[in-house]
C-alpha cells in the first residue's frame, strides 16, 4: 500500500514538473524556465499578449520578434503551448515533379532523309 501511495505522488509530481506552459497565461518566471526563452524574450511575449491574447502559433510567430518556425519548434518541444496546443508546423510543400527536357528539332544540316542534289 505504501508503494502505491508513493508511486501516486511521484507520478503527480512528475506530471506537474513537465506540465505545459501556455504563452497566454505564464508569468515571466515560468516563461524563462522554457529552454530558449530568456528574460528579453519573456518580456516580448508578455508585451504582445497584453495587446491581445495569441490566437495560435502562427499569430505567436508573427508577433514575437525573434521567433520563427525553427525557434517555435524548439519552444514547443520544451513545453510551451499557445491556446493549449503544441506547435505543429505546416508540412513542407511536395517538390514539383521533374519535367523531361524538351526535345530539340533536328537541324537542317543533320537532315539526311531528303538530301539536296
Amino acid at each position: 500500500m505504501l508503494k502505491t501511495i508513493v508511486s501516486f505522488f511521484l507520478a503527480l509530481f512528475a506530471t506537474a514538473l513537465f506540465a505545459a506552459t501556455d504563452a497566454n497565461q505564464a508569468s515571466a518566471e515560468e516563461l524563462t524556465r522554457i529552454k530558449g526563452i530568456g528574460p528579453a524574450t519573456a518580456e516580448r511575449i508578455i508585451d504582445e499578449r497584453e495587446k491581445a491574447p495569441f490566437q495560435n502559433w502562427d499569430d505567436f510567430i508573427q508577433r514575437v520578434k525573434g521567433v520563427g518556425v525553427s525557434k517555435a519548434t524548439t519552444l514547443s518541444a520544451s513545453g510551451l503551448t499557445v491556446q493549449g496546443q503544441a506547435y505543429a508546423p505546416a508540412a513542407a510543400p511536395a517538390p514539383a515533379p521533374a519535367t523531361p527536357a524538351a526535345e530539340t528539332a533536328p537541324s537542317a544540316a543533320s537532315n539526311t532523309t531528303n538530301p539536296k542534289k
